[in-house]
């Protein structure tokens, strides 16, 4: 039987966020309905809102959640209700050409519900990455669920939905950051900071974090951050080589998306070194650089989409990690809010006063 719970909703291109009633159907094949209990509140977002991914509105807002599965349709066996979940919005296939390649982390045909959340007159939401988790409850498909130790609190497991574990995916799996590697991090916003957070967890030896922001840099610092740049007071590519005997980094990690971030990651690699870029540019950047400096500096040119995790590997392990106070992923939670608090939080992201604000429900 379907139910009305309340959701975030985006009505409109740049128009306030509301909450409004939202009917969630029993869940169908393969589909399963998590109780929320935590919402990171992550740029992403603020992109829907702005229309900036599409301009499919009306937007049921939320991606980045952990939670309770309360139902599961026909032919679902992976989770089960009473079941502690991080949902992920990348559902993978098992049978595209990445999979059967043994790469389900570059799977092409994730999935989503097949059915619709709705409005109360029946008009269809789209889920912010398939999964509208600014809810009491939602419909999501049943792979976007991660069974993981539910000793974890809600509010840290549900980050590793999106920001954080983009950030430590950059650093760990693209990145490949090994014992003793010196990585820079360009942006130190949640998932910057996630990915020095990772270099550590690695064991870097040498990670610097380059911000315009005094107290992204001290964040990043009590991360793990082994040197702090600020970009604002000189040249970042000169800093970085100076702080690495002159040769620059082993592995850099763009986690602002701009061609001049790229440009600085770039040339401030080691020769043969590594650039990620995890940051997001907007469809109308363009960076130009000199072909022969990509030939002639070799090394690897990367880009991390979701940190190229595979939550059934990587969501369980790194909530383990928190659980032996190895990994601090309390220090991501800025402050947790209400419902209706998620307007004002994408106002404290706009101004930077915030790793993650968090919804708890």
């Amino acid at each position: 039987m379907a139910q009305q719970v309340r959701g975030v909703v985006a009505p409109g291109k740049g128009e306030p966020v509301r909450i409004e009633t939202i009917t969630i159907p029993d869940p169908g094949p393969g589909e399963a309905v998590v109780k929320v209990q935590a919402c990171g509140v992550c740029h992403t977002d603020l992109h829907y809102r702005e229309g900036g991914i599409n301009d499919e509105f009306p937007f049921l807002l939320g991606h980045e959640a952990a939670g309770v599965v309360e139902s599961v349709g026909d032919g679902v066996t992976g989770v089960e209700p009473g079941d502690f979940v991080v949902l992920n919005w990348r559902a993978v296939c098992g049978q595209c050409r990445a999979c059967l390649r043994g790469r389900p982390w570059y799977c092409f045909d994730t999935h989503n519900a097949a059915q619709k959340m709705t409005l109360a007159d029946g008009t269809e939401l789209s889920p912010a990455l398939g999964i509208g988790a600014f809810a009491d409850k939602t419909l999501v498909a049943a792979g976007q669920c991660t069974k993981v130790d539910p000793a974890a609190k809600p509010e840290v497991a549900g980050l590793l939905g999106c920001g954080v574990m983009a950030g430590l995916g950059a650093a760990i799996n693209t990145g490949g950051v090994g014992r003793g590697d010196s990585v820079a991090v360009i942006g130190c916003g949640g998932v910057g900071a996630a990915a020095v957070l990772g270099a550590r967890l690695a064991g870097a030896g040498t990670i610097i974090a380059v911000d315009l922001d005094e107290r992204k840099l001290a964040t990043a610092a009590g991360l793990g951050a082994t040197h702090t740049v600020r970009a604002g007071d000189g040249d970042v590519v000169e800093a970085v080589r100076e702080l690495t005997g002159g040769f620059g980094a082993d592995v850099t990690i763009d986690a602002v998306g701009r061609p001049e971030t790229y440009e600085q990651a770039f040339y401030a690699r080691d020769l043969a070194g590594t650039v990620v870029l995890v940051g997001v540019p907007t469809p109308e950047m363009r960076l130009e650089l000199p072909l022969l400096d990509v030939f002639g500096r070799g090394g690897s040119l990367k880009s991390s989409w979701y940190g190229d995790c595979l939550p059934s590997r990587d969501f369980p392990m790194l909530i383990d990690l928190y659980l032996q106070g190895r990994l601090d992923l309390d220090a991501f939670v800025s402050e947790t809010i209400p419902l209706d608090g998620v307007e004002a939080a994408f106002e404290k992201m706009h101004h930077g006063d915030v790793l993650r604000s968090v919804v708890v429900l």
